[in-house]
């Protein structure tokens, strides 16, 4: 993300569950199998929004080839959000 210029340095993974009871405008998934395994969230939600993107954890070979598949989810991902808004 650094690279083109996110500082995500201080972020770090969160358990959905806390978030389960509050309301919410927007519920976006964005894993693969999310909106298959996901947890419903309970209290309201205005609308849920599935963009299913590839686990770039779950490529494997040599590190220049995973590393242009991050690259290649996240590209994705920036272009999914930004036709979302």
């Amino acid at each position: 993300m650094a690279e083109i210029g996110i500082d995500i340095s201080a972020h770090f993974p969160k358990n959905v569950s806390q978030y389960l009871d509050q309301s919410w405008d927007y519920v976006i998934t964005v894993c693969g199998g999310a909106k298959e395994s996901c947890p419903t969230f309970m209290g309201e939600v205005g609308k849920c929004v599935h963009i299913g993107f590839d686990d770039p954890d779950a490529f494997t070979g040599p590190e220049e080839q995973v590393l242009e598949e991050f690259r290649r989810v996240r590209d994705e991902i920036r272009r999914g959000m930004a036709d979302l808004v």
